[in-house]
Order: structure tokens, then C-alpha cells, then sequence
């Protein structure tokens, strides 16, 4: 049995546009070839995922999620390209899986491309600081703060959360696998979280 590293899922993710897990499972299963799983991938559908991506996302439906005790809840914006898919039973829960996950994770922005430049500008200032004080050489504090920033963002954005109801799998790559299966573009239009005294 072959040994799948992280860059042979990332050569073949980079291939495919389709999920980590996807990646790595079609890898397994390939034994570590790469044509092999880029062949597995192509028959699951995956790889498409990334040619759907430009298409438009005008139908769609609101999914919702109120928390025990009924004091904080979400809803979700989740686009797709048809009405038929729209109300499809998959894509549905995908809406109320979303919902949930925002109450959950709090993400406060759903990419970096929707972070304020000010707000990343305050987070490396704060990180350089904390490491120049606490004497780090130079050379490596660009480096620190860069993987101190993705760790932020991971926490702070969406698409890069760890799914709440299986942090191995991030958002992004949750919405990847519906793409290929429903065969259809699904984007995250917008979200918001409400909390009493929150």
C-alpha cells in the first residue's frame, strides 16, 4: 500500500478542484497512482465541480437553525442553479447543515476576500508585535505571522471552518462534494447569527 503524502493530495487537488477527503480517498484507492485517481475522481464527478463554478446561482433557499432554549440562531443563504435542485432533499439539509454550523462556529466573514484590509492589517501588526517581543529573529516573523493570519482565518471565515459536524472536512470542501454530487454551481450567498446578549 502506497503512502499518500500532502502533496500528492495537493498535486491532484490542484489537478481536480475536487475535495481534500476526495483527493485523498481516490489516491488510496489508486494505490498512489496519479492517473488512476484522477480517473476515479472523473467517474464521481468531482472534478467537474471546478468548471460549474462560473456558472450563475439565481434559485436557492434560505436554510435556518434555532438553538435549544431558543437564544441564538441562524439562517443561510445557500444558491443554486435550479429550482429542481433547490428543493431537492440533499440540498436542504446541506442549508440546515450550514445553519447549524453558523451557530456553532460564529464565523464572523465567508472568505478572505471578505475581510476588510484594515481589519488583516490590525491582525499582522498584533502578531509581528507579539513576536518581536518575544524575540523571534527577523528573518522568520513574516513567516509567523502568515501562518498565524491563515490560522485566523480559518477561524474567522466560513468557507475555512472546520465543519462542526466533521472537522476533518472544511466547509468549502462540504460544498465542493455537493457541487459534484447535485451537479449543479452552489454558492453561500450571505449569513447571519443572532444571540440573545450576544
Amino acid at each position: 500500500m502506497a503512502e499518500i503524502s500532502a502533496e500528492m493530495v495537493k498535486n491532484l487537488r490542484t489537478a481536480t478542484n475536487a475535495g481534500i477527503l476526495d483527493c485523498k480517498k481516490a489516491l488510496t484507492d489508486a494505490d498512489g497512482d496519479f492517473e488512476k485517481a484522477v480517473e476515479i475522481l472523473r467517474k464521481k464527478g468531482l472534478s467537474s465541480a471546478a468548471k460549474k463554478a462560473t456558472r450563475d446561482t439565481k434559485e436557492g433557499i434560505i436554510g435556518h437553525y434555532i438553538h435549544s432554549g431558543a437564544k441564538m440562531a441562524s439562517m443561510v443563504e445557500l444558491n443554486c442553479e435550479t429550482d429542481f435542485v433547490a428543493r431537492t432533499e440533499q440540498f436542504q439539509q446541506l442549508a440546515k447543515d450550514l445553519a447549524l454550523h453558523v451557530v456553532a462556529a460564529r464565523p464572523q466573514f465567508l472568505s478572505r476576500e471578505n475581510v476588510p484590509q484594515d481589519l488583516i492589517e490590525r491582525e499582522k501588526n498584533i502578531y509581528r508585535e507579539q513576536m518581536i517581543s518575544s524575540g523571534k529573529p527577523a528573518q522568520v516573523i513574516d513567516k509567523i505571522v502568515e501562518g498565524k493570519l491563515d490560522k485566523w482565518y480559518s477561524e474567522a471565515c466560513l468557507l475555512e471552518q472546520p465543519f462542526a459536524k466533521d472537522p476533518d472536512v472544511k466547509i468549502q470542501d462540504l460544498l465542493t462534494s455537493a457541487i459534484a454530487s447535485l451537479g449543479e454551481n452552489i454558492k453561500i450567498g450571505r449569513f447571519e447569527r443572532l444571540e440573545i446578549g450576544g
